[in-house]
């Protein structure tokens, strides 16, 4: 009796201990089992039981199946494509975004606004992710048509999700959606001209930059200076109009590193024509080892520009007493980037001028043994206080067009955009001519804003140039709608596809007329009565040849937003089940906090 009595004690304080730590509750659970038979300790046991399964379960999941996870699904659907659908269009809206810096961001941007958006619920969050990467992948793939991604997105998932509760098989629903694209996407191709000249560009431009005719006009001309393969990049101006810069050679932002080399007194810089490159991975330390460039140059009469990673005191000092008290042309910069970003660079500057690179790891080449074949040669070198320029480099063609390549082979396949930025700025050096486009504006709000509609501007026109160009306005999906209702299918469910891929084809066309204030179903109605490049101009508001008044899509926007929303969106509707993260419980347990703070530790409260 005095036995039971002791186990039921220790057992009762066992059980109340797993309220604050569970690492007995599975060895008293044990002893309960062995030493008290009595139905009396049910309570400990099972107590016990429970808590030591508390210890080792995850994080719980939450599983909806059905119409009911597709339901919440599509309220994410809805929410987002909402918000992106009011920027189509030339009467679009802006929308104005919260940053966590920063001041507030207002754009019209589809791919900007969507990934702006967060829902609260997990189910909404989820369909509203997944439409997200809709408009994500159109825009690395054609730069712009995001806003179109995400409303053919939303047509089809929700047409899809009324099908499949209907009792439609999603396979063959999913099927027919893609025979139907297939059809729409050679009707394109079909329809698709090339852009023929400037003017084509500048309407291009002009459509994607919300009808700023300046825009598109500048963009045509960066474009003209630079050749349709040229590098087009977008800067923040500093001024109150827009600005092209055409820069020819390559330019890197770091400049002399005394200002004793410089040799010109208007504008503080160094000039020299027809001069020698060297260039090096590693820092020049040591005077003995740049004494014999500094002879050849000074043999072959011509003017020393060196690249390192840093020249230190002892070396510069030299540099500088050979520059004065000799006279020696010379002038010495640091290299640009960091790390493998500016071993990358230094071998870009090396192959452009045609110079060999000192100091490589696993190369045995040693600066005190250079070659007069080892310097590079440039045409015109002008190096500032910030930044250095090289002009008519003398490197192999062969050679830097294999450089280009290489690098668009890696920007295929790079996915960060960090990578892909710089990899867009090594192109930019090593090609013929750069065009800068510095946008101006009177606040940073204003010059964000028309940045995001320079860029898709500019993507357009690259788009264009491509694939070439189709009729605007959401006129050109309309007209493929014949080819839609031509073909034939297996079965009534893929057959539903094909209506599901019909009603999504009219949607751009219906936002666009709708962001006007216009009846948008009698204006989509009158358009496909239409034929040709008749259709609806909704910036002037009048019937017309779209084409003759410049409102063109490139083909491969149009193309890639489609194939882009069918895949993803047709893939939505054959889910039945939707796994989540179960929300966290405020007050959920926290072993701290159920310890009930540490013994002896009361008198730290006046610490916080």
């Amino acid at each position: 009796r005095a036995r039971k009595q002791w186990y039921q004690r220790r057992s009762t304080e066992a059980v109340v201990s797993t309220q604050s730590t569970g690492s007995f509750c599975c060895f008293i659970a044990f002893c309960i089992d062995i030493y008290t038979p009595s139905s009396n300790f049910t309570m400990f046991r099972r107590a016990g039981v429970t808590s030591a399964k508390q210890c080792v379960r995850g994080f719980a999941k939450d599983l909806r199946f059905g119409n009911d996870a597709r339901a919440e699904m599509l309220k994410g659907v809805n929410l987002l494509a909402d918000a992106v659908s009011v920027t189509l269009g030339p009467k679009g809206r802006n929308v104005i975004i919260e940053q966590s810096f920063g001041g507030p961001k207002i754009t019209k941007d589809g791919v900007t606004v969507a990934k702006a958006i967060d829902l609260e619920c997990k189910l909404q969050n989820l369909g509203a992710r997944l439409v997200q990467d809709v408009a994500s992948n159109t825009n690395e793939q054609a730069g712009d048509g995001t806003t179109t991604a995400t409303v053919l997105a939303r047509s089809i998932a929700t047409d899809g999700f009324a099908a499949v509760s209907k009792g439609a098989n999603p396979t063959q629903v999913r099927k027919g959606i893609m025979i139907a694209v297939d059809a729409v996407v050679a009707n394109l191709k079909e329809m698709s001209k090339p852009v023929a000249n400037q003017e084509e560009i500048a309407q291009v431009a002009t459509i994607s930059a919300n009808g700023d005719k300046e825009i598109g006009e500048l963009i045509a001309k960066a474009i003209s200076k630079v050749g349709k393969n040229g590098v087009v990049t977008v800067k923040d101006g500093k001024t109150l109009v827009d600005e092209l810069e055409v820069i020819e050679g390559m330019k890197f932002d770091r400049g002399y590193i005394s200002p004793y080399f410089i040799n010109s007194a208007k504008g503080q810089k160094v000039e020299y024509q027809d001069c020698l490159v060297l260039c090096s991975q590693k820092k020049i330390s040591s005077v003995q080892s740049i004494v014999p460039a500094l002879e050849l140059a000074n043999q072959l009469r011509k003017p020393l520009l060196i690249i390192a990673e840093d020249v230190e005191s002892e070396s510069l000092g030299a540099l500088v007493l050979n520059r004065l008290k000799i006279g020696l042309q010379i002038v010495a910069v640091k290299a640009p980037g960091f790390g493998d970003n500016r071993k990358n660079q230094i071998r870009d500057i090396a192959i452009s001028t045609g110079a060999s690179v000192f100091g490589e790891e696993g190369a045995e080449l040693k600066l005190e043994d250079i070659q007069a074949s080892d310097f590079g040669e440039a045409g015109e070198l002008v190096v500032s206080k910030d930044d250095t320029l090289i002009l008519n480099g003398k490197g192999n063609k062969s050679e830097i067009e294999a450089r280009i390549e290489s690098i668009h082979d890696e920007l295929e396949e790079s996915r960060s955009e960090y990578e892909k930025e710089k990899l867009n700025e090594r192109l930019a050096k090593l090609s013929d001519g750069v065009a800068v486009l510095k946008i101006g504006g009177s606040s940073e709000v204003e010059v964000g804003e028309k940045k995001d509609r320079v860029q898709d501007a500019l993507c357009s026109t690259r788009a264009a140039v491509e694939e070439g160009v189709v009729v605007g306005g959401g006129t050109a999906l309309l007209r493929c709608t014949g080819a839609v209702e031509a073909l034939t299918f297996a079965n009534k469910d893929q057959e539903l596809g094909r209506e599901i891929v019909l009603n999504a084809l009219r949607q751009p066309a219906w936002h666009i007329a709708s962001n006007t204030g216009l009846d948008a179903n009698r204006i989509v109605e009158r358009t496909m009565r239409e034929s040709g490049n008749i259709g609806y101009d909704a910036d002037i508001g009048e019937w017309c040849d779209l084409v003759a008044t410049g409102v063109i899509d490139p083909t491969k926007v149009v193309r890639t937003a489609l194939i882009d929303a069918s895949g993803v969106a047709s893939l939505l509707t054959t889910a039945e089940c939707v796994i989540t993260d179960m929300p966290k419980k405020d007050g959920g347990s926290d072993p701290m906090a159920a310890m009930g703070g540490m013994g002896g530790m009361g008198g730290m409260g006046g610490m916080m």
